[in-house]
């Protein structure tokens, strides 16, 4: 496997907007949570916790330096606009599993934030040496799934009723994953081959 390595903070085009990524760290907890707060509820919803709390929050970022989870930010004009997270389970049987998280500002959509940040956790992903990403959401965020499909991901379960909101009504929630060695052989395919050489 190429050895993949990226370097923070960088800037890259995004739709004719310049957007810095930068790895997420403590100083950023107060712009997360102002970040969070743009966001529809219902985004939050395939998320394992809600993200509105600021213990879930604190907690996220008291996992970075642990190395159980890896977040980018990006930023436009300073603002926070989308971040991701890869959550590593080191002890566990699927330590070869990353489970994937990215979130977009409302304001962001359209342009190419989401695929850019899902492009980057694949390189995070070869860097940290894992085989396998997974995503989850609920089956009504039909564009966040085609948003993925596009880029290889595939439906792998279903599990039903297994989400409820805040106001009681349940939801089902799909599983999609990527083989992550699989991005070697297909980079240029679906874009990601000038993010590895940059």
């Amino acid at each position: 496997m190429k050895n993949v390595r990226r370097d923070y903070p960088r800037t890259v085009a995004c739709n004719g907007t310049t957007v810095e990524l930068s790895l997420l760290s403590s100083r950023d907890a107060a712009d997360l949570k102002a970040f969070v707060a743009t966001l529809p509820e219902h985004d939050l919803l395939f998320l394992s916790r809600d993200i509105t709390h600021p213990k879930v929050i604190e907690a996220w970022i008291a996992a970075i330096p642990e190395g159980r989870i890896k977040s980018i930010v990006a930023r436009e004009s300073g603002l926070i606009v989308g971040c991701t997270a890869i959550a590593l389970h080191e002890l566990s049987w699927s330590r070869h599993v990353g489970e994937l998280r990215v979130l977009v500002s409302p304001a962001m959509r359209g342009k190419g934030l989401g695929r850019l940040l899902i492009q980057e956790c694949f390189v995070q992903a070869l860097e940290l040496g894992l085989t396998k990403l997974c995503v989850q959401m609920t089956v009504d965020q039909r564009a966040a799934i085609s948003g993925f499909e596009s880029i290889g991901f595939r439906a792998e379960a279903l599990f039903r009723n297994h989400v409820k909101d805040r106001e009681g009504k349940l939801h089902d929630l799909a599983v999609l994953s990527h083989d992550v060695v699989e991005v070697q052989s297909r980079m240029h395919a679906f874009g990601v081959s000038d993010i590895l050489s940059s």
